[in-house]
């Protein structure tokens, strides 16, 4: 499975809005995202797991 990158668009509450690379759209918890996750942070999505790139 490749990783997807997201990036951080929006946290309303305990929800974050994703954008990925290709242009897809997602909502994820916040309790699922990395520690120090916020607005415009980058994520890879990879195997079921978070990862924060920048």
């Amino acid at each position: 499975m490749d990783g997807i990158i997201y990036t951080v668009r929006n946290i309303n509450g305990d929800y974050a809005d994703l954008l990925s690379d290709q242009g897809l759209e997602n909502q994820v918890a916040m309790f699922l995202l990395p520690e120090g996750t916020d607005v415009g942070s980058r994520l890879l999505f990879e195997d079921f797991q978070w990862t924060l790139l920048a």
